[in-house]
């Protein structure tokens, strides 16, 4: 699939088969996220990739749909670094955009995680320094959703709003 296409196509997937994801598959959307961009090249992620189901189940309290989840990635962040936030925003939309080129269904969890930030970090061994800005599930899609998205004639504004 092209870029401009997974672009086009991806949405936030919320019901997965439960199928595992291939672990070079994995590592192709994980890597995409190491190449985002970043606030003066700090680079300050790293990722923890689950695959266990059991694993992947005790991460119910932060969505209950995410034990369908064929993997989940949780994006860590040095916080030290000056746009840690915008950086790891930035490898997990890469990392959508890549999980919808191979063929996966994937559901950034935003905020979901924040409060739970803490016993998550805890649960996977995160040292206390760092941060969990969230974790990423991605699967084979059960259904892909269709929202819609605005138009672009929507939201384009030339020259002044």
């Amino acid at each position: 699939m092209e870029t401009l296409q997974a672009i086009q196509k991806r949405r936030s997937v919320r019901e997965y088969t439960g199928a595992p994801v291939p672990r070079q598959d994995l590592l192709k959307i994980v890597d995409a996220g190491r190449l985002a961009a970043s606030g003066y090249n700090h680079q300050p992620w790293d990722f923890i990739l689950i695959t266990q189901p059991e694993t992947i189940r005790k991460l119910t309290g932060v969505a209950d749909w995410i034990d369908k989840a064929g993997a989940v990635v949780a994006v860590v962040l040095d916080p030290t670094a000056q746009y840690w936030r915008e950086d790891g925003s930035a490898a997990i939309q890469n990392m959508l955009v890549a999980a919808t080129a191979l063929g996966y269904g994937s559901c950034w969890l935003q905020g979901g995680s924040e409060p739970l930030e803490a016993q998550l970090k805890n649960q996977l061994g995160v040292p206390i320094e760092k941060r969990l800005l969230t974790l990423v599930s991605l699967g084979v899609p059960a259904e892909w959703p269709t929202q819609e998205k605005k138009t672009l004639r929507q939201v384009v504004h030339w020259e002044r709003w």
